[in-house]
């Protein structure tokens, strides 16, 4: 067998590679189909669009349509020794489909494991590109979705508010810095016009600046300065949050600002989580597509691989899709964040033990 599950790896490796590549081209010509108008009319060159767009585009491509590509290679394989009978001379010859499927599972933990690399470091760095060129060329694809009355908690008893926060500039305007005594009392409060962010120093300087002090039994002690440097345990990424921020970022980082978030005690922490989650998740469907393709494929059937194709599409359409649906109701709290991430997942794999259950050994 040491032979034949090589035979099988190689085979399965290089229609895994074509489906991704043809997956790619269809992407991106559809892609283009839809936006080019926009691309062009907003100053986008052609050139620049397939040099840089696209070439950073392809690795989103690939790790959404990765699990797609590996079921599809396995359907057309396993068809093909289904009808040439060489599933059928193996079995006959006492190797069961269990053994039969040490290759595939092989390739399917590999495929895995190097996504899972991949969707978490790879991915986000080349995401970066395109989330700045859809903002700038495509219309509705901006991302920011907080950037007015922001309040974030800056430590145990400080809160910090914003009236606008401009993201671009990394500035925010009508700032106001409470901190409270035993959560109770208001002891010290700092008012600025605008409070900009600067990288050299890693500090916010504020503008404008009222400071007033709250102590009791005490009149009201107020300062006024043009400026302030302070810092602040918010930096900008945790005053303008956007929908896709967690999924354009490395595990690491994402890790680092969903802990920043709810240090700063941001509310509503679904959808970064989900994402979040996602990233572990996601690639485990290379795996267990392929436990269901291998039965699903290894019998003969009227039609031939047309047959085996319509099915295989299906099953991967309704396993795309539940992940689509469940991530609403994550969204909206109706789901655990992890929850969300793992169900899609836990549920097929409870059909893929069925169906070798029930499959031909």
């Amino acid at each position: 067998m040491r032979t034949f599950e090589w035979h099988i790896v190689k085979r399965l490796l290089k229609g895994f590679v074509l489906f991704v590549g043809a997956l790619i081209v269809f992407f991106i010509v559809l892609h283009w189909v839809e936006y080019s108008d926009d691309f062009l009319d907003r100053g986008a060159t052609i050139r620049e669009v397939f040099t840089v767009f696209y070439p950073n585009y392809i690795p989103e491509i690939i790790r959404l349509t990765s699990p797609l590509a590996l079921f599809l290679s396995c359907i057309y394989l396993t068809g093909t020794l289904a009808q040439e009978l060489q599933l059928i001379a193996l079995q006959t010859s006492g190797v069961s489909l269990y053994q039969l499927m040490r290759p595939y599972v092989g390739v399917g933990l590999l495929v895995t494991v190097a996504m899972f690399g991949f969707n978490g470091w790879v991915v986000p760095k080349t995401n970066e590109v395109v989330v700045r060129y859809e903002n700038e060329y495509l219309p509705g694809n901006q991302t920011s979705t907080e950037t007015s009355e922001i309040h974030r908690r800056n430590g145990p008893n400080s809160i910090l508010s914003v009236g606008y926060y401009d993201v671009d500039r990394k500035r925010a305007h009508t700032v106001s810095l409470q901190q409270l005594e035993s959560d109770v009392r208001l002891a010290r409060r700092v008012d600025a016009d605008r409070m900009t962010w600067v990288d050299s120093l890693e500090t916010w300087r504020l503008e404008n600046v009222t400071r007033r002090t709250f102590e009791a039994g005490e009149a009201l002690r107020k300062q006024t300065v043009s400026s302030l440097d302070t810092t602040l345990q918010i930096y900008p990424r945790d005053l303008a949050r956007s929908k896709n921020d967690v999924a354009a970022m490395t595990i690491p980082a994402a890790a680092e600002y969903l802990a920043a978030l709810r240090r700063s005690g941001v509310g509503e922490l679904s959808r970064p989580l989900v994402a979040y989650y996602n990233k572990f998740a996601y690639p485990f469907a290379n795996l267990i597509l392929i436990l269901i393709g291998v039965p699903i494929a290894s019998t003969r059937r009227r039609g031939g691989q047309a047959v085996r194709f319509a099915i295989g599409l299906l099953v991967a359409f309704v396993y795309l899709s539940l992940q689509k649906l469940a991530e609403p109701l994550g969204y909206a709290g109706s789901l655990t964040p992890v929850w969300t991430a793992w169900l899609p997942h836990l549920t097929f794999a409870l059909v893929a033990l069925l169906v070798l259950w029930w499959a031909r050994k």
